[in-house]
């Protein structure tokens, strides 16, 4: 059954059209959490680099989000996406009358017959609820709407201490929610301000179903710490703590007398892929203090498997690199309008971003743009 489902969902996936959301960044070719958290900081700053403006993010959390998803609505929004009528019809039989017993022991209880939800653990479940909720974007063009599967984050662009879009838009989700039978859970939906205007006021709460959101100075977005200052020092700390504790494990496996292609190999799998996590996203902001902290534990690496390993900065810059090649290939990805081409005369030059402050020239979408250029 397992099999069966991956084939599904890989025939669904290709058969989606170009036109769905942008901005779900789960189950879409050429897009990963990377996208998502690079196309939201992106949003931020480049307003940010305006005056008198500020950002506020809020990162919703749904009450079992997979479990609510009402079958009959679901293929009503596949046939609107093209889908075919049997497949849907596949998906309703697939998703109702799906019998559920507990098991303890020797017990077992009596059968539960379920008509919402996807099943537990099941392959489609995550792509069904991506597609169930294709029709939650923004109503206002201050404002986006970015998904990853079921993370959603509602990005509000103020100008002008002028918070009304933003509020409407908060609203409009909650309304959009009732409809489609999903809960926000407003304990754990949390706000973050961003602000970096010198005279700061007082920025009002916001309120969902008449509960407070409760507003945090950092917050874990798709697996990167950020924080409402946008620096990079909370979450360099976390991996490079988590790296160290690799680490020991790495010294352990050198006195059992492993080779160095196979410490090599650990350390790539196990330490590497923490500390260059989305880093295309994050590692060009970074302090001077930050890169050596990382950096440190990439020498402590070396030393224990004797060989060369690469330095963060020539792995941040070969995937930036990679990326913004595979953005330009890609015209349906959501950021391929940051990239445009220079007259004929400039063959693969790409017009560089204004930039004012250093947080925007040093973000991704500039510093691949640069990337380009130099190579050329």
């Amino acid at each position: 059954m397992k099999c069966f489902e991956r084939l599904v969902k890989d025939h669904i996936t290709s058969t989606l059209p170009d036109t769905l959301d942008p901005l779900q960044f789960a189950y879409r070719p050429n897009r990963s959490t990377d996208d998502a958290i690079s196309t939201t900081l992106h949003t931020a700053l480049t307003h940010l680099d305006k005056r008198n403006t500020y950002a506020r993010m809020l990162f919703i959390d749904y009450s079992s989000a997979f479990n609510t998803i009402v079958p009959s609505k679901l293929v009503i929004k596949l046939e609107t996406l093209g889908l075919d009528p049997a497949l849907c019809n596949w998906v309703l039989d697939f998703l109702t009358g799906r019998p559920q017993v507990v098991r303890v022991g020797n017990n077992i209880s009596t059968p539960l017959i379920l008509n919402t939800g996807a099943p537990q653990g099941c392959v489609l479940s995550p792509l069904l609820y991506s597609l169930f909720t294709h029709d939650c974007v923004a109503t206002h063009a201050s404002n986006s709407i970015i998904k990853f599967a079921d993370d959603t984050t509602v990005v509000g662009l103020i100008t002008n201490n002028d918070e009304t879009a933003y509020r409407e838009e908060v609203r409009a989700l909650g309304v959009w929610c009732q409809e489609n039978n999903l809960t926000l859970n407003v304990n754990k939906t949390k706000e973050m301000i961003v602000d970096f205007r010198k005279q700061q006021r007082e920025h009002p709460p916001i309120h969902i179903d008449g509960t407070v959101v409760e507003r945090v100075a950092s917050f874990k977005f798709l697996g990167i710490h950020i924080t409402d200052k946008l620096n990079w020092s909370t979450h360099t700390d976390s991996i490079v703590k988590k790296a160290q504790q690799r680490l020991f494990n790495l010294r352990r496996l050198k006195k059992f007398g492993l080779s160095p292609k196979a410490l090599t190999n650990f350390y790539r799998c196990t330490i590497e892929s923490i500390l260059a996590g989305c880093i295309t996203a994050w590692y060009g902001n970074c302090s001077a203090h930050n890169r050596k902290a990382l950096q440190r534990v990439v020498r402590s690496a070396q030393r224990i498997t004797g060989g060369k390993l690469p330095a963060l900065q020539d792995t941040y810059t070969t995937r930036c690199y990679r990326k913004a090649i595979k953005i330009i290939k890609d015209i349906n990805h959501p950021s391929h309008c940051l990239f445009t081409p220079l007259s004929s005369r400039r063959r693969g030059q790409y017009r560089c971003i204004k930039a004012g402050t250093e947080r925007l020239k040093n973000s991704f979408y500039l510093k691949a743009i640069r990337l380009l250029n130099s190579h050329h």
